[in-house]
C-alpha cells in the first residue's frame, strides 16, 4: 500500500472559523484521509494553528492576554471544534512550536549559505501614533487593482493579489487607525526568489499537469508576473526570532521571520511535534526528508494557493536539500452566505462551533462536501441546506435504515432472517452496487468531491428502488421466506453504507455498524465481490434498530437559524 502524506491549510488562530474555512481546506483533507485508510493505506494527516504574525498580536491585545497565552488558550479552542466535527488528525500542532522555531531557522540558515538570502535595507510604514513599524498585515487600505477597501498590506483577500503597505490607497495602520503614517528605512532579510524562478517554473510544467485548474491557472500566474524577492522578516515580538548566530545585527533588533515563511514549515514541525511524542515508533524524517515513496496531497482555499504552490517550494528548492514537495494541491473556491461574504461584525453566516450548537456534525459534514466550491464559489443558504439533509440524509439514507430494522425486528424478530436464497432481483442489485461503488472509488481517487457525493448519493437510492421493487411489506401477506431475503439483503445494504459513507459521515456511519452484532465492526473497505454478494450480516446475526440517524429540518428550525444568523443580504 502507497504512503499518503496529508495537509490542510493551517488555520489562522485569530478566532473560530466559518464554514467556508472547514470546506476549504480541513474537511475534504479528513474525507480523503478516512476514505485512504479504510482502503489500506499508511496515512499522515497533518495540521496545526498557525500562531505567528499580526493576527495572533492583534487578537491577543484586543483581548488584553499576553500573546502566547491566547494562542495557547485558542488553539484549545479550535481543537476542540474540529474534534466536534469528527477531523481524525494525526496531529494537530501549533506553529509556535520549538519543532518549528528549530527547523524555521534551518531553513533560512541553509537559504543563507546558498546564496538565497539577502540583508537589505528598506523603506517601510512608520506609524509615530503607535511608536513602531508596521508589518504589511498592520496596514490597511484600497487595493490599487480591484478597490477592496480593506485589503491588508500583504495581500488583498477579494482579488488575492500579494501586495505591499506601500501599494495600498489611502493606508491606515491596523492598530490605532491613524493615517498618519510616514516611510522610514530599516533593515530586513529577502529570500531571492527571482534567483529560483527557473527552477520553479520547471518544477510547476511537472507537477502541476495533474492540478485542479484552479491551482494551477494561480500558480502559473504568479511566475508569469515574475517571482519578486520578496521580505521574509518583520518587527513584530512574536514569532521566530531571527538566529544571533547568522544576523546578530538583525537579532538583537529583535526581528522575526515572516509567518509565510514559517507557516508552511509547520507542516514538517507539526510532523516532528507528532513524532517527539513517540520517538521509539514514529520517524518524522521518512516523511518528508528523502521521502521519494510518499505522495503529498494539500488541501487549502485558492488565497493560499501562491504561497503553496510557489513560495514555499521555492523556499525548499533553495536550501539544497531533499525535502518533500507537494505532488497534488487540491484548491477551492469561496463558499458564500446568500452569495456574500461571512461576517462576524455583521453577525452573517455560520461558524463552527454554532453550527455544531443546532445540529450534529455530520448534517453539515455532508452538505459542505456534497456542495464543496470545487469549479466556482458556491453559496450557502438555509433552504439549501434543509432541501439537502431532509431528501439525502433523513429520507434516502436515514428513512432506508430506520424502515428496514423496524420492520424486519416487528415481523421477524431481533436476529437477521434467513429466508430464500438469493434470487435475480439480488443478483442485478449486486452488479448495480458493485457498478456505482466503483464510479464512487473513482471519484475520490480523484479528489472529485462533488461528484463523489453524487455517487454516494446513488448507492443510497439504489437501496430503495431496491425496496421499493420487492416490497416486503406486501411479500410478507403472502411468501414470508422471499420478505425474509429482501429484508435480509436490505440489512447487508445497510452495513455496506455503514462502511462506504464513513468518509463523510463518521458518527452515523458507527451507529449504523453498531446495530449489527459482528465479530469485526471495523470500517474496512468494501471489495467489489462483497458489494456484488450482500452477504457480509448471515442471517441469524443480531441487530437493534438504532435512534433516528437524521431528524428532518422543520421550516420552524429554519425560521429560527434565518433569525439567529441572518438570510438573505439586503
Amino acid at each position: 500500500m502507497a504512503r499518503h502524506l496529508i495537509t490542510s491549510a493551517l488555520p489562522y488562530i485569530n478566532g473560530i472559523k466559518h464554514l467556508g474555512n472547514m470546506v476549504g481546506s480541513m474537511l475534504p483533507a479528513d474525507v480523503y484521509s478516512r476514505y485512504l485508510r479504510q482502503r489500506g493505506h499508511d496515512v499522515l494527516y497533518i495540521c496545526a494553528t498557525d500562531e505567528h504574525g499580526t493576527p495572533a498580536e492583534l487578537a491577543a491585545k484586543e483581548q488584553g492576554l499576553p500573546v502566547a497565552e491566547f494562542c495557547g488558550q485558542a488553539h484549545d479552542v479550535q481543537k476542540a471544534v474540529y474534534d466536534g466535527f469528527g477531523l481524525a488528525f494525526d496531529h494537530f500542532g501549533r506553529s509556535s512550536s520549538a519543532q518549528n522555531a528549530e527547523l524555521t531557522q534551518h531553513f533560512a540558515r541553509r537559504l543563507n549559505e546558498n546564496g538565497f538570502i539577502e540583508e537589505r535595507a528598506i523603506r517601510q510604514v512608520y506609524s509615530p501614533a503607535d511608536g513602531r513599524f508596521l508589518p504589511d498585515r498592520y496596514v490597511e487600505g484600497t487595493c490599487p487593482h480591484c478597490g477592496y477597501d480593506k485589503a491588508r498590506g500583504d495581500q488583498c483577500e477579494n482579488c488575492t493579489r500579494v501586495l505591499d503597505p506601500t501599494d495600498l490607497i489611502n493606508p491606515r495602520s491596523a492598530i490605532s487607525g491613524s493615517t498618519d503614517l510616514e516611510v522610514r528605512e530599516t533593515k530586513h532579510l529577502f529570500l531571492l526568489q527571482s534567483k529560483l524562478q527557473v527552477e520553479v517554473e520547471e518544477w510547476i510544467a511537472q507537477t502541476a499537469r495533474e492540478w485542479p485548474q484552479l491551482a494551477s491557472s494561480i500558480a502559473r500566474k504568479w511566475l508569469t508576473e515574475g517571482l519578486h524577492d520578496r521580505a521574509i522578516t518583520r518587527d513584530l515580538d512574536w514569532g521566530v526570532p531571527v538566529p544571533a548566530d547568522t544576523w546578530p545585527e538583525l537579532a538583537a533588533e529583535g526581528k522575526v521571520f515572516y509567518v509565510w515563511f514559517d507557516a508552511p514549515i509547520e507542516y514538517i514541525g507539526s510532523t516532528k511535534e507528532w513524532a517527539d511524542q513517540n520517538p521509539a515508533d514514529r520517524d518524522w524524517k521518512s516523511w518528508w526528508y528523502e521521502a521519494d515513496d510518499v505522495r503529498y496531497t494539500q488541501f487549502m482555499a485558492k488565497d493560499n494557493v501562491p504561497f503553496h504552490s510557489v513560495m514555499f517550494p521555492a523556499t525548499e528548492m533553495g536550501v539544497r536539500e531533499p525535502w518533500k514537495k507537494v505532488d497534488y494541491l487540491k484548491s477551492f473556491n469561496w463558499l458564500t452566505y446568500y452569495g456574500g461574504k461571512f461576517s462576524t461584525s455583521q453577525k452573517r453566516g455560520i461558524f463552527t462551533d454554532a453550527a455544531l450548537e443546532i445540529l450534529p456534525a455530520d448534517y453539515w459534514r455532508y452538505f459542505l462536501i456534497a456542495n464543496a466550491p470545487e469549479s466556482d464559489d458556491s453559496s450557502f443558504t438555509w433552504e439549501h441546506f434543509s432541501a439537502t439533509v431532509n431528501k439525502d440524509l433523513a429520507d434516502t439514507l436515514g428513512n432506508f435504515v430506520n424502515r428496514v430494522l423496524s420492520f424486519s425486528r416487528k415481523r421477524f424478530g431481533d436476529d437477521v432472517p434467513a429466508g430464500k436464497e438469493a434470487g435475480e432481483a439480488e443478483a442485478k442489485l449486486g452488479t448495480e452496487i458493485a457498478t456505482l461503488l466503483a464510479e464512487y472509488e473513482a471519484q475520490m481517487e480523484a479528489l472529485q468531491f462533488r461528484k463523489a457525493a453524487s455517487a454516494l448519493r446513488a448507492l443510497w437510492s439504489a437501496g430503495n428502488s431496491y425496496l421499493e421493487e420487492k416490497a416486503p411489506w406486501l411479500e410478507i401477506k403472502t411468501d414470508p421466506e422471499a420478505a425474509a431475503l429482501t429484508l435480509r439483503t436490505a440489512m447487508n445494504l445497510i452495513h455496506l453504507y455503514s462502511v462506504v459513507s464513513e468518509p463523510f459521515i463518521p458518527a452515523s456511519s458507527k451507529a449504523m455498524r453498531g446495530a449489527f452484532a459482528l465479530a469485526d465492526d471495523t470500517a474496512t473497505w468494501v471489495t467489489a465481490e462483497q458489494a456484488k454478494a450482500l452477504d457480509t450480516v448471515p442471517a441469524g446475526t443480531a441487530f437493534t434498530v438504532p435512534p433516528v440517524l437524521f431528524a428532518k429540518i422543520t421550516e420552524e428550525d429554519l425560521e429560527s437559524y434565518r433569525e439567529r444568523f441572518g438570510g438573505a443580504p439586503e
